[in-house]
């Protein structure tokens, strides 16, 4: 719910992260034109990874991270699990209940609305990464993430698909897409295929992964004092997860819509090198020159997912003529009539239009901020 009291402490580093990675999930969601996109700014066709691919792992990994914050009170006190585990259950039935809403809005047609999506999968990594910290120790983690990647390779690679055959990754015959097929059903899968979902049922094991590394990072950054400088343990630990991503991209390769332990492996080892520049030089130096818009869009992460998409949605509802003469939905029409015309190369508007809509969200959160009007779910 929205709060108006001040803001509390906060850790800055993570806020600048979570708000980079919103600014990047803004620009890459609300191009002026589908058609017309520079490549960093899609996703990889299939096998390898983009800047774009990047977005979704750094907030599941910012997820881990902020639980060793917030529950770390909890865990340390040893409150009673019972009332700490239903507030973190209500949080995360509210998160999958948003991520249905998007889906369902604004059609609400429950017979073909699509179960899992982005924010279904954060709410789940967020349950099962919440209990895991209460109920175990950084070691246990450490192993947990292991069991987790190891456990999914194994499943991919290993056990045949039923009706199809050996075990492969391609997108509509692999065993998660059957999985979901066979659970959920084609009618509630991603629209886009109706055949697999890039957020599926299964990718949830490595996902879980993918929050697990971001709860070592967090647990590591609250540690008291340190030989090691907390900046360069996160720097060497990034180093050799990219390391032993990309050697396992050999076998098992980076995938995004399979969520492979690789590309956990590799996105997480990125998250930390940012993780780590970020926290010594916010967190420890005390620099906050151009932070600011990234702030105003950490601090609001989840609402300016939630909103764009349902506004944009909305737009979508609202028919104007466009410059051809047929009726296009508004956003459509504010570009064609207002960006698009302003320039040669069609990428180039259409990155344009990207950027207006961040500029536009800059503006409303940078207010929202100044106001301490925080939306928490």
């Amino acid at each position: 719910m929205p709060n108006s009291s001040s803001l509390p402490t906060r850790l800055v580093s993570l806020d600048v992260f979570r708000g980079l990675t919103v600014m990047l999930m803004t620009v890459v969601n609300n191009p002026g034109d589908w058609g017309h996109i520079y490549p960093p700014l899609e996703h990889a066709e299939w096998n390898g990874c983009t800047p774009t691919d990047l977005v979704f792992p750094f907030f599941l990994f910012i997820v881990g991270v902020s639980l060793a914050y917030a529950l770390a009170s909890a865990k340390r006190d040893g409150l009673p699990m019972g009332p700490v585990l239903a507030r973190v259950a209500r949080r995360a039935a509210v998160l999958f209940g948003l991520g249905v809403l998007t889906s369902l809005y604004p059609h609400f047609d429950f017979a073909t609305v699509r179960i899992m999506g982005v924010l279904q999968r954060i709410a789940l990594v967020y349950f099962g990464c919440s209990l895991i910290y209460l109920t175990t120790s950084w070691r246990t983690q450490l192993i947990l993430l292991v069991v987790f990647l190891s456990s999914y390779a194994m499943l991919m690679q290993l056990v045949p698909v039923p009706g199809f055959g050996p075990a492969n990754l391609e997108p509509t015959t692999n065993l998660g897409a059957w999985l979901d097929r066979t659970l959920l059903t084609e009618p509630h899968l991603w629209k886009t295929s109706r055949t697999w979902d890039p957020e599926g049922l299964l990718g949830t094991l490595p996902a879980l992964g993918t929050g697990l590394l971001g709860l070592l990072a967090g647990t590591w950054l609250r540690r008291p004092s340190t030989r090691l400088s907390k900046p360069v343990g996160l720097a060497a630990a990034g180093a050799l997860a990219v390391i032993v991503g990309l050697f396992w991209n050999a076998w098992f390769p980076i995938n995004k819509a399979l969520w492979t332990s690789s590309y956990v492996l590799f996105a997480g080892g990125l998250a930390l090198w940012l993780l780590a520049l970020l926290y010594w030089l916010c967190d420890e130096r005390g620099y906050r020159g151009g932070v600011g818009p990234a702030l105003a869009f950490g601090v609001n992460a989840i609402a300016v997912f939630f909103f764009s998409a349902i506004l944009s949605r909305t737009f979508g509802l609202l028919h104007l003529p466009g410059p051809a003469g047929t009726p296009v939905g508004l956003k459509e029409w504010l570009y064609e009539w207002g960006i698009a015309p302003f320039f040669s190369d069609p990428r180039n508007a259409s990155l344009a239009g990207a950027v207006v809509c961040l500029l536009i969200w800059w503006g409303v959160l940078s207010f929202l901020r100044r106001q301490h009007w925080v939306w928490k779910v």
